[in-house]
């Protein structure tokens, strides 16, 4: 038994110093984008260009930060950078599910162009859709069935789908009405990215 506790003791010590060494390198870049400081980002990313699409201890990714923040000229800078539109945090939420959950429709939009996938979940098994339907992101939803989003995936923390939770919101009926209305149209197809500019 101590054999085996001295290993696991071996291996854990082992992997420590990796684990900082991956924390030291994306906090600072990270921090610079929490307090919007372009040039010290800049200079990061031109030093370690991996750490565009880098996690903190905490799961953090820079573009899911500034999504959550509605920070349209420090998203664009991200993903004109070539951020992953579909790196997850620690908590499984992509890109695309932040901003569905804040009503961010221009990088719901922008997200979708570039390969974001439109029903992919979190740790909770909740969607975009999902998301977007609990918080009442009505203009969210309409982006999302437009580009296929499904609303009879089911979520793993309840068990409900999309089109369970917004029959269960009697507060607001539009958004049933939209999913309902939805299902008798055709999913429209993604803009030509050749239209789609970074500025």
């Amino acid at each position: 038994m101590k054999w085996f506790a001295l290993i696991a003791f071996a291996l854990a010590a082992a992997s420590a110093p990796v684990a900082a060494q991956y924390v030291s390198d994306a906090e600072p870049f990270l921090t610079a984008v929490r307090s919007r400081d372009g040039n010290k980002a800049t200079e990061l990313l031109e030093s370690r260009p991996a750490l565009l699409n880098s996690r903190n201890l905490k799961g953090e990714t820079a573009l899911t930060i500034v999504i959550a923040r509605g920070d349209d000229l420090w998203t664009k800078f991200l993903l004109g950078k070539g951020a992953d539109p579909n790196l997850a945090d620690g908590g499984g939420n992509t890109p695309l599910i932040v901003a569905a959950r804040v009503g961010y429709t221009d990088a719901v939009d922008m997200l979708l162009q570039l390969g974001a996938k439109v029903d992919a979940t979190n740790k909770m098994g909740e969607t975009a859709l999902i998301l977007a339907v609990q918080q009442r992101q009505l203009e969210s939803v309409k982006l999302l069935l437009a580009r296929g989003a499904n609303p009879d995936k089911k979520d793993a923390a309840a068990g409900y789908s999309a089109r369970d939770y917004a029959k269960r919101d009697t507060r607001n009926r539009k958004i049933i009405a939209t999913i309902e209305a939805a299902g008798k149209a055709k999913p429209a197809k993604t803009d030509d990215l050749d239209s789609f500019k970074l500025k």
